[in-house]
C-alpha cells in the first residue's frame, strides 16, 4: 500500500510538472507586451498582438477611451476607443477537417486569440537616441523613465522610435508590423504603420507547418473613434455614450464616393453633434466656461498598397473596402471566434463590403449623430485590403499613417471663451471668422473654427505622404542635451543640462520653457540662447514662492535643414525632457528658533484665493520658518487629528493643500497646526544644540470657504 501511495504522489507530481510547463508554453504565447511611442505630440500604446483592443492596456472600462492621444502635453485628449486586424480568405480547407466558405482570424475589436489565431513572436522597440536624464531636486522626474523603454539603439535610424512587432498566425500568414514615429515638429502628430503579410504557413511557435495557397485573402483594419473623452471625464458631456463614440462622424475622401476630393485616399472621424447636449454641440464645449473639449479630427491615410504579390506598385484602387461598421455590431465585433461559419461569413462580408453610396458623414450631414442608425456604440471605420490570391512565399505590404490634428490650445480657448460670453449674454466679443470675416452667430463661429482642424488634418496626411514618398527622408530634429537638471533655491530655480548636444553639426542654441502650477498646461519660454552666446546654466530668478514650477529644455538647430519653412529652426520635442516633478522656491531651515513658524496665508480666504497662491493652486497654504525637521499635525479645533505631514527636506518651508489624510477638503473653521522637532539637532560648525528632541510649537489658523 505504502508503494502504491508513493507511486501515486510521483504521478501526481508530474502531472503538476506538466501543467507547469504547458502554462508557462501558454504564457508565453499569449502574454500581453505594451510599449509606448511619446517622442512626439501624439503619444500611442502598442500591443504585442498586432491590434489595440478596447481596454487592451489597462482592462479597466473606466479607461475606454485610451491612446492616441494629442496634443499629449494635456491631460484627457485620448481618441483611440479599439482597433482590429482581421485575416481573412475562402474556400479554406481547416485542420479540423471541414472546409469553410469563408475562414476568419481576428485581433479585435474586442478580443483576441494569442494562442491560436495571431500568436506574438517578436515586439522590440528601437531608438535612434536614447532620453535624457531629467532630475529634480535630485530625483528622476521624467516620464520617460517608465514608459519609454527602449531594447537597442541605432544611431542611423530613419525615425525617433521603431516597434518592430511579429506574429505567426492560425492561416499561415506571418504578419510584420513595424510602427514609426518622428519628433520633427511638422511631422510629430502621426505615426506610421508598415505592414508585411507573408505566406509562410507556419502556424504556431513551435515552427508546424500548414502550407497551401489561399484564395481571396483580405487584411482587414477596424479604427474606433471618439472625441469626447475630455468633457466626459470632466463630467460635463451631455450623455456618457460620447465615451464610446456613439456621435462619431466618420468621412472617406480619395477614394469611393468621393475619389475626387483628395489626393490620397484617407478616412477620418471628428466628434459629431449630439442630441442630449443642452448647448450647440461642436466641439465639445463645457456649459459652464465654455472650454472646447473635442477639436479633434482623427485618421489615417494610405501609403502603400501592393497590387499583388507579383506587382508590388502601389494600387490606387485599395483599400477596396471604405464601408463604416457598427461598433457594437454582432457578430462581427464580439469574440474571437474562428470556427463557426455564421459569425466569420458576416466578418468577410464585412471585409468585402466595398465602399458606401453616400458616406456616414456625408448621410448625417448636419443632424445628430447619435440619432443615425440602431447601432448602440455608434460607428467605426473599416478598411479592408483585397482579394488577393496568396501563394507558399507571396506577400503583400501595405504602409498606413494614423493623425490626430485639430485648432490649437490657445485657439480653443479663445473660442470657447467668445462662445460662452454671447452663449451666456454676459457680452458680445467680436467673432472673427477663419477667413476674417465677422459674424453675430455665435454658434456658426465656434463651429467653423473647430472645423478647420479637419484642414490641418489633411495636411498633416500630406506630410506624412511627403514623408514616405521620401524614403523616410525629411530632415532629423537636433537632439536634446543628455542631462537636464533643476534645483530648487532660496531665491531662485537652477537650471543646467549638458553640453552634448552642441556636437551637433547646425546647433544653434536652447530654449528653456517654464509651467506654472501644474504640467499639464501651456507653457512659456523664458529663456533662449544661440551658438553665439550659448551657455549651459540658467537661474530663474521670476518664481514666486508658494507656486510649482514645471520646465523642458529644447535644442535648436541654425534653420538651413528645414525644407518646409526656409530658415525657421528645427527643434528637439519637449518629450525628451519635460519634468513630471515640480520644483519651488525654499529657503534655508532656521536654526535656533521655532518661535519664527507661521502659516501663510492666516486667514485662508478661498475668495481671495487669486491674492494667495493664485488659481493654480487655489487650496494651498504653506508653512514657513520651520526648523529642518518636523513633525506637523493638523488638528481641528475640537482636537480631531485630520492630517500629519512629514517635513524632513532641510528646508524652511512646508506646503499643505488643505485636504485631511483622507483626501477631503477642510471645511470652514479654526484649526490648530502642531510643530515638533523628532530628534536633536546639533550645529554642523562647533556641535552646539540647536533644537532638542521634543521641542513644540502651536500655530493657530482660520479657514473660511
Amino acid at each position: 500500500m505504502k508503494q502504491n501511495k508513493t507511486i501515486l504522489f510521483q504521478r501526481m507530481i508530474m502531472v503538476i510538472l506538466l501543467v507547469a510547463l504547458q502554462q508557462t508554453h501558454l504564457s508565453a504565447q499569449v502574454g500581453k507586451e505594451i510599449k509606448w511611442l511619446r517622442m512626439g505630440m501624439l503619444h500611442h500604446y502598442l500591443l504585442n498582438y498586432g491590434a489595440e483592443i478596447e481596454d487592451g492596456r489597462t482592462g479597466r472600462v473606466t479607461e475606454q477611451t485610451d491612446g492616441l492621444r494629442w496634443p499629449a502635453q494635456f491631460a484627457n485628449q485620448d481618441v483611440s476607443i479599439a482597433k482590429a486586424m482581421w485575416i481573412g480568405c475562402t474556400d479554406y480547407p481547416d485542420r479540423n477537417g471541414e472546409t469553410y466558405s469563408k475562414k476568419v482570424i481576428v485581433a479585435g475589436p474586442r478580443q483576441v486569440d494569442a494562442q491560436y489565431q495571431f500568436i506574438p513572436s517578436e515586439f522590440k522597440m528601437i531608438g535612434r537616441i536614447a532620453h535624457p536624464l531629467v532630475y529634480v531636486d535630485g530625483v528622476l522626474a521624467t516620464d520617460n523613465d517608465l514608459n519609454d523603454v527602449v531594447d537597442e539603439y541605432d544611431e542611423n535610424l530613419f525615425c525617433d522610435r521603431l516597434i518592430v512587432n511579429k506574429l505567426v498566425t492560425y492561416l499561415g500568414i506571418e504578419v510584420t508590423r513595424k510602427i514609426m514615429q518622428f519628433s520633427q515638429q511638422y511631422n510629430d502628430n502621426y505615426i506610421i504603420y508598415d505592414y508585411v503579410f507573408k505566406n509562410t504557413g507556419v502556424v504556431d511557435l513551435d515552427g508546424n507547418t500548414d502550407s497551401k495557397t489561399l484564395n481571396g485573402v483580405y487584411f482587414y483594419f477596424l479604427y474606433r473613434y471618439g472625441g469626447g473623452w475630455d468633457a466626459f471625464v470632466n463630467n460635463y458631456a451631455p450623455i456618457n455614450s460620447i465615451s464610446w463614440g456613439r456621435n462619431t462622424m466618420n468621412q472617406v475622401v480619395g477614394i469611393g464616393p468621393n475619389a475626387a476630393s483628395f489626393p490620397h485616399r484617407a478616412q477620418y472621424s471628428w466628434y459629431g453633434l449630439n442630441s442630449s447636449s443642452r448647448v450647440n454641440d461642436w466641439g465639445g464645449p463645457d456649459p459652464n466656461s465654455g472650454r472646447l473639449s473635442a477639436i479633434h479630427y482623427v485618421g489615417s491615410v494610405i501609403l502603400h498598397a501592393d497590387t499583388s504579390p507579383q506587382n508590388t506598385a502601389d494600387n490606387r484602387e485599395q483599400p477596396r473596402t471604405t464601408m463604416f461598421i457598427g461598433s457594437d455590431s454582432r457578430p462581427q465585433t464580439f469574440g474571437s471566434d474562428q470556427y463557426t461559419p455564421a459569425t466569420m461569413n458576416a466578418r468577410y462580408d464585412a471585409m468585402a463590403a466595398g465602399h458606401p453610396d453616400v458616406t456616414h458623414a456625408d448621410q448625417v450631414g448636419e443632424g445628430f449623430a447619435d440619432q443615425y442608425g440602431t447601432d448602440p456604440g455608434g460607428y467605426s471605420q473599416g478598411q479592408g485590403f483585397g482579394p488577393y490570391t496568396l501563394a507558399p512565399g507571396d506577400s503583400i505590404h501595405l504602409v498606413i499613417a494614423e493623425g490626430v490634428a485639430g485648432i490649437d490650445r490657445l485657439k480653443t480657448q479663445e473660442v470657447g471663451r467668445k462662445w460662452y460670453l454671447w452663449q451666456s449674454n454676459t457680452s458680445q466679443p467680436e467673432l472673427v471668422l477663419p477667413d476674417g470675416s465677422t459674424t453675430t452667430n455665435h454658434n456658426e463661429y465656434k463651429k467653423q473654427w473647430v472645423k478647420t482642424g479637419e484642414d490641418s488634418l489633411l495636411k498633416t496626411f500630406n506630410s506624412a505622404v511627403e514623408n514616405y514618398n521620401s524614403g523616410y527622408g525629411i530632415p532629423k530634429a537636433p537632439p536634446p542635451p543628455d542631462l537636464f537638471e533643476v534645483k530648487s533655491g532660496g531665491d531662485r530655480i537652477i537650471l543646467s543640462w549638458s553640453n552634448s548636444a552642441e556636437s551637433y553639426p547646425y546647433f544653434d542654441g536652447y530654449e528653456l520653457y517654464r509651467a506654472v502650477g501644474k504640467p499639464d498646461t501651456l507653457f512659456t519660454k523664458i529663456f533662449s540662447c544661440d551658438a553665439s552666446d550659448v551657455v549651459n546654466r540658467y537661474e530663474d530668478k521670476n518664481a514666486i514662492r508658494g507656486l510649482d514650477y514645471y520646465y523642458y529644455i529644447v535644442t535648436k538647430d541654425d534653420g538651413s535643414q528645414n525644407t518646409r519653412a526656409a530658415g525657421i529652426p528645427l527643434k528637439s520635442n519637449l518629450f525628451y525632457t519635460v519634468t513630471n516633478e515640480p520644483a519651488f522656491l525654499r529657503k534655508p531651515a532656521v536654526l535656533s528658533t521655532m518661535d519664527s513658524i507661521r502659516v501663510v496665508p492666516n486667514p485662508y480666504n478661498i475668495r481671495a484665493n487669486s491674492l494667495q497662491f493664485g488659481t493654480d493652486a487655489p487650496d494651498r497654504i504653506g508653512f514657513y520658518g520651520l526648523p529642518p525637521e518636523c513633525t506637523i499635525k493638523i488638528y481641528t479645533e475640537r482636537g480631531d487629528l485630520i492630517d500629519t505631514i512629514i517635513h524632513d527636506d532641510g528646508t524652511a518651508d512646508e506646503l499643505w493643500d488643505s485636504l485631511t489624510k483622507n483626501r477631503q477638503f477642510i471645511v470652514s473653521g479654526v484649526y490648530i497646526a502642531y510643530f515638533e522637532v523628532p530628534r536633536n539637532f546639533y550645529s554642523a560648525e562647533d556641535g552646539k544644540l540647536l533644537f532638542r528632541k521634543g521641542d513644540k510649537k502651536i500655530r493657530k489658523f482660520f479657514i473660511i470657504r
